[in-house]
């Protein structure tokens, strides 16, 4: 079982997420590549069975609008066969962006492979553990 871990951070909680996730998928037995968003394409979907996305809220409750939502943009169409599975954390609000995010993988016809995990700023022991359970989902 090939994992990707794709995420985006900007002050580095989505990347301490992003470890948890690649560390529980680890642990299950898969074998695991962590990839900045900014260097992940759609070419390189077809090389994994699942993928974990990590996206802070932005803005407005929206995705990282630079490199991450053109990214994930870009592959969505080709993530209807994978394991796929979402996580970030947010400043402010309630986790919106989340629902919407989750929203937008469902019309797409992308089946979550686990409940989403969020956190308010710093991922805290409980987040971790979630993360690393959704990367042991994954694998």
């Amino acid at each position: 079982m090939k994992t990707a871990v794709v995420y985006w951070s900007g002050t580095g909680n989505t990347e301490q997420m992003a470890k948890a996730v690649a560390e529980g998928a680890k642990n299950a037995g898969a074998d695991v590549a962590v990839i900045q968003a900014k260097d992940f394409t759609k070419d390189q979907v077809a090389d994994y069975d699942s993928i974990a996305f990590g996206c802070p809220a932005m803005g407005a409750e929206v995705l990282e609008e630079e490199e991450f939502d053109p990214m994930f943009t870009s592959v969505e169409s080709s993530l209807s066969s994978k394991k796929v599975a979402l996580f970030g954390s947010y400043g402010w609000g309630g986790g919106e962006w989340m629902s919407s995010w989750e929203e937008r993988c469902d019309e797409d016809g992308i089946s979550l492979a686990a409940d989403s995990v969020i956190c308010n700023d710093a991922p805290d022991d409980d987040a971790i553990e979630k993360c690393k359970e959704l990367g042991a989902a994954l694998a």
